[in-house]
């Protein structure tokens, strides 16, 4: 079975390559950042991406015999699922490789937001001043931290709030029986959730009932004075909306590893040289700057799972997923809603 595999960095065709042609597949490894990426080939039938590479209509017409798409992320909005679907493509994801990781992340953020790392550590390189005025944090001690979604990677930032001995509230739509008593926290409303906590941390995947989960209608039921963290999808946080709480002092200040339509971000002068660019990308793609030019947000550029081991375990189950379809017996498939 001929596949072609489009890398994110150089390195992953020498981990990857003899892995891939033990499973039995006919490699053709391509960089995700040529334009060429995905040229057409007829004989290809299974494809690996990683979320910065979009599967629509148009796209996988230049594949006509493909059969089956493994992307290398637990999220999988960049794909099309109404047309994978109607060729009959299986399409599987990663579903655990990061949740230490990921939630490890959103700490790193939380830490840089309540101790003025980045302001601290601007001031010494900027102006070589260890001057302390106007960098006094706060102790996450005794704080309480709303969890928004209960899987793996909610589960690990329960464990590291506890380790510092925060107050926990969570919110699922699917509460697990007995996780809030094993683990010493307390399931509320969202609404409650959003009314009580110092820190908000979003941990959902995104999908129709999570797209804009915090929005213009409850930006103002967050606890005055709040933090947002975001590591899960841009989409789940209206743009608008957080740039309303910011703006009134809803909010203290938000760390933001995800944006929404952050792809544009990497494209601005594209964005921006349309003769009739639409209105409301345009929109979402200013409300981002603002974001990164705020005194009081921190941006980072979807980092919340790189590191060295979470990758190679993306990898390794990216090989797993695709010897179990050649297999017959596909794992980890996305069943189209």
């Amino acid at each position: 079975m001929k596949l072609i595999y489009i890398a994110q960095e150089a390195w992953e065709e020498k981990f990857m390559a003899q892995k891939l042609q033990d499973a039995g597949f006919e490699v053709e490894f391509r960089n995700a950042e040529d334009e060429n990426a995905l040229a057409g080939d007829a004989q290809t039938e299974a494809l690996s991406i990683f979320i910065t590479t979009h599967i629509g209509a148009d796209e996988l017409d230049r594949f006509p015999n493909l059969k089956m798409i493994a992307t290398r992320s637990t999220g999988f909005d960049h794909i099309d699922l109404t047309e994978t679907t109607k060729r009959s493509i299986t399409v599987s994801t990663v579903p655990f490789y990061g949740a230490n990781t990921v939630a490890e992340f959103a700490f790193a953020l939380i830490l840089t937001l309540s101790r003025r790392v980045y302001d601290a550590y601007d001031r010494v390189r900027e102006t070589g001043s260890f001057s302390q005025s106007g960098l006094r944090g706060f102790d996450l001690s005794g704080k309480t931290i709303g969890v928004v979604g209960t899987g793996h990677i909610g589960v690990h930032a329960i464990k590291i709030a506890k380790g510092f001995s925060m107050n926990v509230l969570a919110f699922d739509a699917f509460q697990k029986d007995g996780l809030d008593k094993e683990m010493g926290f307390t399931y509320v409303p969202f609404n409650e959730l959003l009314n009580k906590s110092d820190i908000v941390t979003l941990h959902v995947p995104y999908n129709p009932h999570t797209h804009h989960l915090v929005n213009k209608d409850n930006i103002h039921e967050f606890k005055k004075g709040a933090y947002l963290i975001n590591t899960a999808r841009g989409a789940v946080v209206e743009t608008e909306a957080l740039v309303a709480g910011l703006a009134d002092k809803t909010l203290a200040g938000a760390g933001l590893d995800v944006l929404e339509e952050e792809g544009d971000m990497q494209d601005d002068e594209r964005l921006f040289s349309l003769p009739h660019p639409q209105e409301e990308e345009l929109r979402t793609t200013l409300a981002n700057h603002y974001f990164i030019d705020h005194p009081r947000v921190v941006v980072t550029g979807h980092i919340a799972f790189d590191t060295q081991e979470a990758i190679e375990r993306i990898l390794n189950t990216t090989v797993e997923n695709l010897s179990a379809f050649v297999a017959g017996k596909p794992e980890n498939v996305v069943k189209p809603k």
